[in-house]
């Protein structure tokens, strides 16, 4: 019966766009040498829906509604700049957008509408974690480390990710724009 249960769980899912390679390993092995925990779990992205329980038997609908979002949307530029964080609320730093913030915003509404509508817990805010739930110190070092750090890339669509029993987020399936 475990099986039969596992199996008809719902499983956690999220939406983000991936940072690319150079960037991507770059941006992983600095989250690692900020001491983050998740540093080998959370591959560098930008969110779009948080996680997020999907029941399976809504996944074909949720799958069909990102196709749609995705086809009527085209390639956009992101240029990651500087840090920001979310102290005191969260202890989070983040690498912001300084250009794409308007389009993933829209992007974001329109994924977070239909079979995959949800309330947020604070507003959408788009950005590139580096380091959580590390110490203050640990905090401290990443926003001034990668103050100066950037870079630029086109962003040609999204991905749906699952949350492992392992605690990996892991691509399942990729929604480029403009196809139908």
């Amino acid at each position: 019966m475990n099986g039969l249960r596992s199996a008809l769980a719902a499983p956690t899912i999220g939406i983000s766009i991936a940072v690319p390679e150079p960037h991507a390993a770059d941006l992983a092995a600095w989250r690692k040498a900020f001491g983050d925990p998740l540093a080998d779990q959370v591959p560098p992205h930008i969110t779009l829906l948080p996680p997020s329980a999907l029941p399976r038997t809504r996944f074909r609908a949720a799958r069909r509604h990102l196709r749609d979002t995705a086809s009527r949307l085209a390639p956009f530029e992101v240029h990651l700049r500087g840090t920001a964080t979310f102290r005191p609320v969260s202890p989070v730093v983040f690498v912001p957008l300084s250009r794409g913030i308007s389009e993933c915003e829209l992007l974001q509404a329109a994924i977070r509408s239909g079979p995959l509508e949800r309330d947020l817990s604070f507003p959408y805010h788009p950005h590139v974690t580096v380091a959580h739930d590390v110490d203050e110190a640990n905090l401290d070092r990443a926003e001034l480390t990668l103050r100066d750090w950037e870079a630029t890339f086109t962003v040609r669509g999204f991905s749906l990710y699952e949350h492992g029993a392992d605690g990996v987020w892991r691509p399942r399936e990729d929604f480029a724009f403009g196809e139908a």
